[in-house]
């Protein structure tokens, strides 16, 4: 089944975002070799597709996992949660309706 992970930032993590993304990216990276991820990527804090120093605000990934444990554990892992970078992250799952 497909789960969206939607992720909140916390304020002014622009730096540890781009710190840790190389990390974040390798994992998202392995669920796309797995043919496991629909989509994935941050939301801008400005409505602009280059935020600047604006930042983002938060992230979400749409990908294939066994059941909902399993992609709150996948979830649970991601480096941008452990460096703090995430306030707060959401699991639920997700019906691709269209297209």
């Amino acid at each position: 089944m497909l789960y969206a992970i939607i992720s909140q930032d916390v304020e002014n993590s622009l730096a540890l975002r781009k710190q840790t993304r190389p990390a974040h990216l390798d994992r998202l990276q392995t669920l796309n070799e797995q043919g496991r991820l629909i989509l994935a990527g941050p939301h801008p804090a400005v409505d602009n597709d280059d935020p600047g120093e604006a930042g983002f605000t938060g992230s979400l990934v749409v990908a294939e996992f066994d059941d909902l444990a399993a992609a709150r554990q996948w979830a649970n892992e991601d480096p941008y949660l452990a460096a703090g970078v995430y306030a707060h992250v959401t699991v639920k799952p997700f019906l691709k309706a269209l297209p």
